[in-house]
């Protein structure tokens, strides 16, 4: 019995010591696969509310984007062990997202033109890392976007009108950059008006209370304060004549260690291009559930015929047009020395569009955007110019093209004839081809040929009239050219 008991105790002993040491070897083998796993917290500097960098941005968090090519990633042995994690930091402005890159508490970061020769020329000017321009979002060709407003019932209809008035722009922004321009083309000095940094929400309250007498902004705020009603568009960048775009940047430590990673991103992008492209209505209204910016105003910046065009090829305007900021500024004392050639890196968007199966130097060397297009269904003709056409958005319908701007509120006056709600109605400036909202602009009206009205839209007062005077017409309003547009004109 003495003997059967200790054959037990020393059989249990024995369990008990291989239990240990097979949960010892557990715990050790699960601290090495844990010491052997890398987890990377990226973090993004993103603008939620400038439109044109949504598809950089909210669109790739929200529509879950990077998924399939973070799982690509798993399957590199490279990254096996690596566990990526986002950190989407939003901001309403280039310049703090400069600062955050700078701490490397950003990784990526996504601004407006000037901002970005102002981030390269801050980071070539430091010993730690360089930053790199990886690939552009959206642009405009001729620096439509950014712009300057005023009060509804404000008395200046143009930027010379401001001579000695209180105007606002977020210093360092794209749309500062848009104002020096005007006023070097000029030749104002910094004492033609009072003018004060102010973040756009600043900014904006500040119009509403006529604190200030205009406000500079960038993408959407010009068009975004007269849609809301309180405000008129006085001067756009594309007065200017210098492209304006946004684009994305990284940190150079970054990209040359994770580079499949900063491909991967990109090809998101790429995607979320896309998803805006196949249905610009359904984008609009996702965008505006995000950012709270209007799906009317984002579907004038990103749909068809649209303010500016999505496309993330570095094109060598680009890189022209920032040599030309940098010199604006640096005339201005207000940039460091900075190599644009040195700093454009477009060797990961050419991969992205590789392993996408797209031709890289095809959209490269291409400017064409996605126009409005189709048959024109109240007056019978094919849209054959986009750019003397419109639209008209149905509120809780859809959205109809039309082939000319009389047709077009022709088509507002039918639908509102059938008791339909117009959600909004879009026409172009007859100058320089940007999409405005209809009841917001200026028109140039004839109705000297009985069997054909003239409309001609104009984002300016001043354009209107001089056009309305060479044409012997008059300058009118939209309820005037509503009130005799009919089909057939």
């Amino acid at each position: 019995m003495k003997t059967l008991v200790l054959n037990s105790f020393i059989r249990d002993g024995f369990n008990r010591r291989v239990q240990t040491l097979f949960a010892s070897l557990v715990l050790a083998a699960t601290c090495s696969a844990s010491a052997l796993a890398e987890s990377v917290t990226v973090g993004i500097g993103i603008q939620n509310t400038t439109t044109n960098t949504v598809t950089a941005g909210i669109a790739i968090e929200k529509l879950g984007l990077m998924n399939k090519y973070l799982a690509e990633l798993k399957k590199m042995p490279k990254y096996k062990d690596v566990d990526f994690k986002f950190d989407w930091q939003n901001f309403t402005s280039g310049p703090p997202v400069t600062n955050g890159m700078i701490a490397n508490k950003l990784q990526i970061g996504m601004m407006g033109d000037y901002p970005l020769l102002v981030n390269g020329a801050t980071f070539q000017a430091g010993n730690e890392t360089k930053s790199e321009l990886i690939a552009l979002i959206a642009y405009n060709l001729n620096g439509a976007g950014n712009g300057v407003v005023v009060h509804k019932d404000s008395p200046y209809y143009q930027l010379s009108d401001l001579k000695g008035k209180k105007i606002s722009v977020p210093f360092g922004s794209a749309a500062h950059g848009m104002l020096l321009k005007a006023m070097e083309d000029h030749k104002w000095k910094d004492d033609f008006w009072e003018l004060s940094s102010q973040s756009p929400e600043v900014g904006t309250t500040n119009l509403q209370e006529r604190k200030i007498d205009a406000h500079a902004d960038f993408v959407p705020f010009a068009e975004l304060l007269p849609y809301r009603g309180f405000a008129r568009k006085i001067f756009d960048g594309v007065e200017t004549k210098i492209p304006t775009f946004h684009g994305i940047v990284v940190r150079k430590d970054f990209a040359d260690k994770y580079p499949e990673f900063v491909v991967a991103y990109l090809k998101a992008l790429i995607d979320a291009n896309d998803w805006v492209r196949k249905n610009p209505a359904l984008a609009a209204t996702k965008i505006e559930e995000w950012t709270k910016i209007e799906k009317e105003v984002a579907y004038m910046f990103l749909g068809p015929s649209g303010v500016h065009t999505l496309d993330p090829t570095i094109k060598p305007k680009w890189v022209e047009t920032i040599k030309y900021d940098h010199g604006v500024l640096q005339r201005m004392g207000r940039v460091k020395d900075f190599n644009a050639d040195v700093w454009v890196n477009d060797s990961y968007i050419k991969q992205a569009f590789k392993e996408k199966g797209l031709n890289y130097e095809k959209q490269k060397a291409s400017f064409a955007g996605y126009e409005i297009g189709g048959m024109d269904p109240l007056c019978k003709k094919p849209i054959k110019n986009p750019r003397e056409g419109g639209e008209v958005w149905i509120e809780g319908g859809g959205i109809t093209a039309y082939s000319s701007a009389a047709c077009t509120l022709a088509g507002v006056k039918k639908a509102l004839q059938e008791g339909k709600k117009i959600g909004v109605a879009f026409v172009f400036d007859k100058s320089a081809g940007i999409k405005l909202f209809a009841d917001k602009a200026f028109y140039a009206l004839s109705t000297k040929n009985p069997k054909k009205t003239e409309i001609v839209p104009f984002l300016l007062k001043k354009d209107a009239e001089a056009w309305a005077a060479k044409s012997g017409g008059r300058l009118a309003d939209y309820t005037e050219v509503l009130a005799v547009a009919k089909v057939g004109s």
